[in-house]
């Protein structure tokens, strides 16, 4: 299966996970939300498939382009 990388357009902080490694996920689902300036941006998925990982935790400090989840469609 092909595996495809979610990464935030965003520097911030993981404030939200609504979405648990092993789950299906369908395209445009949100994988995780991050903080920046005082707002919630949630990164979603990009395609459907199954959430094979999430590479970061609550409150983890990120940068613009960085690996958050993996999902394989």
């Amino acid at each position: 299966m092909p595996e495809i990388r979610i990464v935030t357009e965003v520097a911030g902080r993981v404030c939200a996970l609504p979405v648990e490694a092993g789950s299906s996920v369908n395209d445009g689902d949100d994988i995780v939300f991050v903080e920046a300036m005082k707002m919630e941006i949630p990164v979603p998925s990009p395609a459907a498939g199954k959430l094979k990982s999430v590479l970061v935790k609550i409150d983890d400090v990120v940068a613009e382009g960085q690996v958050l989840a993996i999902i394989e469609t």
